[in-house]
């Protein structure tokens, strides 16, 4: 008789339980309505056990990495190398122009200093020094 009593109110326990979850909600008080409410507790949740990798793959994975990192180094230094290469080449060309605009310049050199104390500003402003 004990037994019965027991199973039928542990019963209702859960038809009361059924019939709280299905009665509808309203909104939310923090607005999330997305949240559900718990329908048992966070213990009886079964827990999936992780996938374990063997040692050879976890060792080949760790490989792979260090070679894809060995790639990714090599490839930066190939790069920077081609830009310092570039950056000489374009220093080099703006040199070389320089010296040859110097060459196809015409200069006239002034021999009576004289003369530059009688110029205008427009025509100081006209006159390198070498």
């Amino acid at each position: 008789m004990g037994d019965v009593d027991e199973s039928s109110s542990s019963g209702k326990g859960n038809n009361v339980k059924k019939i709280f979850h299905e009665i509808p909600r309203g909104k939310p008080k923090s607005g999330r309505g997305w949240k559900t409410t718990r329908l048992e507790r966070h213990s009886t949740i079964k827990k999936v056990k992780r996938f374990r990798t063997s040692w050879n793959e976890k060792m080949a994975l760790k490989d792979q990495r260090r070679q894809t990192k060995e790639l990714q180094v090599r490839l930066k230094e190939e790069k920077d190398r081609a830009k310092q290469l570039k950056r000489q080449r374009t220093e080099e060309n703006k040199r070389k122009k320089l010296e040859n605009q110097r060459k196809a310049e015409i200069v006239q050199p002034i021999k009576n200093t004289a003369k530059i104390k009688k110029m205008k500003k427009k025509q100081l402003r006209m006159i390198e020094t070498r």
